[in-house]
């Protein structure tokens, strides 16, 4: 089974409240976005945030230029269905981020739980490559994973755990760390999950 038809049947049967990494409100990373500063109009990518409702309250506190981007055309479809004619003012990606091809930069890079699906290098690495060629230099990178006491699968899939040590060894030393935070994220059916959230500036160009 592909990656995206992994994730479509997963949204076109469970629904999107019905995902162990549901939020009604996104509130850190909401708060993160926040304290970096960015003006409203830097432009925001949510990774991996097709049913999201990240996007929504983004637009209700006035940022511009904003984009999801995620593998599941059926996530991403849920969104645009709950934002309706507000849809249009987001630009939407179907596509792989390993090999995204971004049609402009942003200055927000958000992710709140993709990348702790990439259990291989090179995929890490390819990751890492398309977070450089979208981010504009000196942008804010914004990526949640789940922590070292967080789960070893999610939705039937092996993750990677992480602290500040192992996401900058993986980043690379041009990530300046800026901020970590952790959350306890209870799920639809009331099992908590151990999240990290780290905030970084890219120093490169």
């Amino acid at each position: 089974m592909s990656t995206q038809h992994h994730w479509d049947q997963i949204y076109r049967t469970r629904g999107v409240d019905n995902v162990s990494w549901y939020q009604r409100r996104p509130s850190v990373s909401l708060a993160l976005i926040a304290r970096a500063g960015v003006r409203k109009d830097a432009g925001i990518i949510d990774v991996g945030g097709g049913a999201s409702t990240l996007v929504d309250f983004l637009l209700n506190e006035g940022y511009t230029r904003l984009a999801v981007l995620d593998w599941s055309d059926a996530a991403l479809q849920h969104s645009r269905t709950r934002l309706g004619a507000r849809s249009a003012d987001v630009a939407w990606f179907n596509a792989n981020v390993l090999a995204f091809e971004p049609p402009y930069r942003f200055g927000v890079w958000h992710d709140r739980a993709m990348f702790h699906f990439l259990t291989a290098a090179d995929d890490r690495r390819r990751y890492v490559a398309t977070l450089r060629r979208t981010l504009l230099p000196g942008g804010t990178v914004i990526i949640s994973t789940f922590a070292l006491d967080g789960p070893l699968k999610c939705s039937g899939l092996d993750v990677v755990r992480y602290d500040e040590q192992t996401i900058l060894a993986e980043l690379g030393a041009d990530f300046q760390l800026q901020e970590v935070c952790r959350e306890t994220h209870v799920t639809p059916w009331q099992t908590e999950q151990q999240f990290i959230y780290f905030r970084l500036r890219w120093q490169g160009a």
